[in-house]
């Protein structure tokens, strides 16, 4: 059985904060070739279940191949805290990195490796 809970995250500096309700009981690693270069552990989460708490306007939007993903980044500290876009239904999603979450050990979770390099 999976548990949701209210977690809090941010970037390195702070400027950046959100909650978010997710299921952590398994993360995803994307080798895809910005995923793996940011080494990020995602959760995803409706976007019902994320408020952007401080930081509106001091991010940096990062698009490219198809933009249907917002790579979004502090323009402080540089740190990628979470992204957004649409899921496969249309509605709006976020993915949040699991390893700029308070409070919790990213390498306990179960990890699920996602081959985004074959999209």
């Amino acid at each position: 059985m999976t548990e949701s809970k209210t977690y809090e995250g941010s970037c390195h500096c702070g400027n950046v904060r959100y909650e978010a309700r997710a299921d952590l009981s398994k993360v995803t690693a994307c080798n895809c070739s910005i995923c793996s270069r940011k080494g990020t552990l995602m959760s995803f989460v409706p976007a019902e279940s994320f408020t952007l708490k401080s930081g509106e306007g001091k991010t940096t939007d990062y698009q490219f191949a198809k933009k249907h993903i917002h790579h979004t980044f502090c323009s402080t500290c540089g740190i990628h805290a979470h992204a957004h876009g649409a899921g496969k239904d249309g509605k709006t999603m976020f993915m949040i990195n699991v390893r700029c979450l308070d409070g919790v050990e990213p390498e306990k979770f179960e990890v699920n490796h996602f081959d985004g390099k074959k999209l």
